[in-house]
């Protein structure tokens, strides 16, 4: 066996290789047999043949070739019969593609069929018969049934003979189809009387090896003298016809005469076509030679048809001519689309030029009729473009978002350029998958949140919520708290995030006399791979609730000693006795402060300002007012609930300390407080001692050292500069304090208790006393005069 391989490779503009691969095999081989590697001559190796799934596409139903992966080779798969396959056609050949996939390509495979000598010549009829009569002349001609050989080339019908020879003679005519118009030539006049009938066999061989031969009998009847044989007007007529004309269509007529009378010019017409379904299609009226439609007629299957057509008459003479008949074609097949291969899915960063679909296109129309065009819907990131003839493919032309579509119906419309055109159409149902290129999204650009402070911890302030245009696990969001501190503390000790919510709970309890507001970075990641995220700043601010207190800071509450503002008798109306000073360490309304008081010696002699806290008299004082007042006054802030708080407020209305030191001196006090106060006096005063003897004791060193020192430098002959430490004088040796610590000492009757009391007099109007000494001391001079006066003695009494 002999096989011819022809290869041709070009490259596509589209990317995918399209590759032409030329096989000859001969007809009726075996199944299983091999027609070639494919491998091999389009230089792909096995595993690709593998792993791209390779397989064959064809758009007939049958497949008569099959494709072993494994091998890379191409077996026939079913009996291939050249003569049922292409008929008469030459050459026959089958054509299929190759497809494969990831990355898309195609091959374009042919395989030519071969003939072999497996068809014998054929007549029609077995048998033929004549009459003729024994008129007729030599040279006279009758047309005998052609035999029909389904074999092409050299197997094909060859020659004839015809035996015996004695009266008849075998012609044959070349047409130019290149078949054999079989005549039979009367070479010796016949005798009626001697032979009233003659049988011949007519042989027809082919040009096979082995040759094969076919034989028809032929019985002539001689009859008596009909010496004029009919006469078609014309050898060859020629009429057109349009495909799928109505059945009773007319398509030509044929004429023939004959010069005899009577019935020896009674001319009958009849086809004398043999196998080729002519008279399946067409039939002749006896008659008048009309030639008609039975049948319908197709373009695609044929375009033109030759009748072979015989006048006869009584006589047994005949003409016979030839009728052409052309079809014209119509627009009346739409254009085919096939899908050879598609894609259902594809990413969105697919690159551009990415073939989706490889598409074959097939109108059976020929001309203008056959023309197709096609193209796709608009606004699609999709073109077309044109593979090879018939062959387009369906590539991105732009970057894909599945954002922005996730799915595209494309609906590839082909269309012909007949009158009225036809078109076919088909919708691509193509989806885009999904690539982590879009990052979370908050709502907001920041966020502001309240809470009001003493919350329970845990409390949940509120949600940042941010969207991810992407799909599935690339659009799950969580929420991270970005590392950060507030104050030198981790904020995570402050709030928390959900990672699954984006819920913001408050870790601890807030105070907002402690923290007002701070912030921070919430990110949202998605669970792509890479993961995208972005950021957003979150502002907490504590609202303030009511949960201090007034704080009074004058007048001072103190334990052991009291205050007493002093008011002359002859203070007037709106004398400005004290002020009440108070705050509140909370804000907003809840620091408002009001002044209101609650209880006093005498209502009609003080008020207190409702916001400045100012105490004041409402009337001139008299000398029946007793000279102690104590006021209460009550300082309310503006809170919901509201808080306050009470001070005391002594006031003494007199003229002289000895009026008002009566007054105060039966205060109720505790003896415990005293007992320790003394305490801390007499430890105080012990302590001070120490110091001033060891300050002392010093001192006296430094002046024995320093006189030794003036001693020496007498006998060294040394001027001698006398050195006093700064701010010390010489006092005989009994030793000093700077000038500037002056004491006062307020000694008690009673020897086990004393007060002793350090510091200045803020005030000359401010008397400062204790209840259980019977002596007071107030102090006149200001500070000015004590500096002014650096050897003022330390005052005791």
């Amino acid at each position: 066996m002999t096989r011819q391989v022809l290869l041709f490779i070009c490259v596509l503009s589209v990317g995918s290789v399209l590759g032409q691969v030329s096989y000859t095999i001969p007809e009726e081989m075996a199944k299983g047999s091999l027609v070639g590697n494919i491998a091999h001559d389009l230089g792909l190796q096995t595993k690709r043949l593998v792993s791209g799934k390779a397989r064959i596409y064809t758009r007939d139903s049958d497949e008569y070739i099959e494709l072993n992966r494994e091998r890379g080779v191409l077996l026939v798969k079913e009996r291939i019969d050249r003569e049922a396959l292409c008929r008469q056609t030459t050459p026959c050949a089958l054509h299929f593609q190759i497809i494969l996939e990831n990355p898309m390509e195609f091959y374009s495979v042919t395989v030519q069929i071969t003939d072999i000598n497996d068809n014998a010549p054929t007549f029609e009829k077995n048998e033929m018969k004549f009459k003729i009569s024994e008129s007729a002349t030599i040279g006279a001609k009758f047309v005998l049934k052609r035999a029909v050989d389904l074999d092409v080339g050299i197997n094909d019908l060859k020659s004839y003979e015809l035996k015996p020879t004695d009266n008849f003679a075998l012609k044959l005519h070349n047409n130019a189809d290149g078949n054999k118009n079989v005549e039979m030539v009367l070479q010796k006049p016949l005798d009626r009387e001697k032979q009233e009938q003659i049988s011949l066999v007519l042989t027809a061989v082919d040009g096979g090896e082995p040759q094969m031969s076919g034989t028809m009998l032929i019985v002539i009847t001689v009859l008596d003298v009909n010496d004029n044989a009919p006469v078609f007007t014309q050898p060859t007529y020629k009429a057109t016809v349009t495909e799928n004309s109505p059945k009773g269509t007319a398509v030509a007529t044929v004429t023939a005469s004959d010069a005899d009378q009577g019935s020896n010019g009674k001319i009958t017409y009849s086809i004398t076509n043999t196998l080729d379904d002519i008279r399946n299609v067409f039939e002749v009226n006896e008659e008048t030679g009309e030639v008609a439609l039975i049948g319908n007629i197709d373009f695609e299957e044929s375009r033109n048809y030759q009748i072979n057509l015989l006048a006869s008459d009584e006589g047994g003479l005949t003409d016979s001519c030839k009728l052409i008949v052309d079809v014209q074609d119509v627009n009346d097949n739409k254009p085919e689309i096939d899908i050879m291969s598609k894609s259902t899915v594809i990413s969105e960063n697919a690159k551009q030029n990415t073939v989706v679909t490889m598409i074959n296109i097939e109108d059976k129309d020929s001309g203008e009729n056959g023309n197709v065009k096609c193209f796709i819907n608009e606004n699609m990131p999709f073109t077309l473009k044109t593979s090879t003839n018939n062959f387009y493919s369906l590539v991105t032309d732009s970057d894909l978002d599945r954002e922005r579509a996730s799915e595209y119906n494309i609906t590839v419309t082909c269309s012909d350029e007949g009158v009225p055109s036809l078109s076919s159409s088909v919708t691509l149902t193509l989806q885009i998958s999904d690539v982590n290129d879009n990052a979370p999204v908050f709502e907001r650009s920041s966020y502001e949140a309240y809470i009001v402070e003493n919350n329970t911890p845990g409390l949940s302030i509120f949600t940042v919520k941010a969207r991810d245009a992407d799909w599935n696990q690339n659009a799950r969001v969580s929420y991270i708290l970005e590392d950060s501190s507030v104050n030198g503390v981790p904020v995570s000790s402050y709030v928390s995030v959900s990672a699954d919510s984006g819920v913001i709970h408050a870790v601890r309890s807030f105070d907002y006399e402690q923290i007002k507001d701070f912030q921070f970075r919430v990110k949202a990641q998605d669970g792509g791979s890479p993961p995208l995220s972005s950021n957003v700043t979150v502002k907490i601010m504590i609202q303030d609730q009511n949960d201090n207190p007034p704080q009074v800071l004058y007048p001072v509450q103190t334990g052991g000693s009291l205050v007493a503002e002093m008011v002359p008798r002859s203070a007037d109306v709106g004398y400005l006795v004290t002020k009440v000073v108070a705050v509140d360490v909370d804000s907003g309304q809840n620091a408002w402060l009001s002044y209101k008081l609650q209880k006093a010696t005498d209502r009609a002699l003080f008020e207190v300002g409702l916001q400045n806290g100012e105490i004041r008299t409402i009337r001139q004082v008299t000398d029946k007012d007793a000279v102690k007042q104590r006021l209460t006054v009550i300082v309310e802030d503006n809170g919901q609930p509201s808080r306050s708080a009470t001070v005391i407020v002594n006031v003494a209305v007199a003229d002289s300390f000895p009026e008002v030191l009566s007054e105060f001196t039966d205060f109720p006090h505790d003896k415990e407080y005293n007992d320790n106060l003394t305490f801390y006096l007499v430890l105080a005063l012990a302590v001070v001692s120490f110091l001033f003897i060891t300050c002392l004791v010093v001192i006296i060193s430094v002046k024995i050292y320093r006189w030794r020192q003036s001693r020496i430098l007498y006998h060294s002959n040394l001027p001698v500069i006398p050195y006093y430490p700064p701010r010390y004088s010489d006092t005989l040796g009994t030793g000093t304090l700077p000038h500037v610590y002056n004491y006062e000492v307020c000694r008690t009757t009673d020897s086990r208790k004393s007060d002793c009391k350090f510091g200045r007099a803020g005030s000359q109007n401010v008397l400062i006393m204790d209840p259980s000494s019977t002596g007071t001391m107030q102090r006149i001079q200001s500070e000015k005069s004590i500096l002014d006066e650096p050897d003022s003695p330390l005052e005791v009494s």
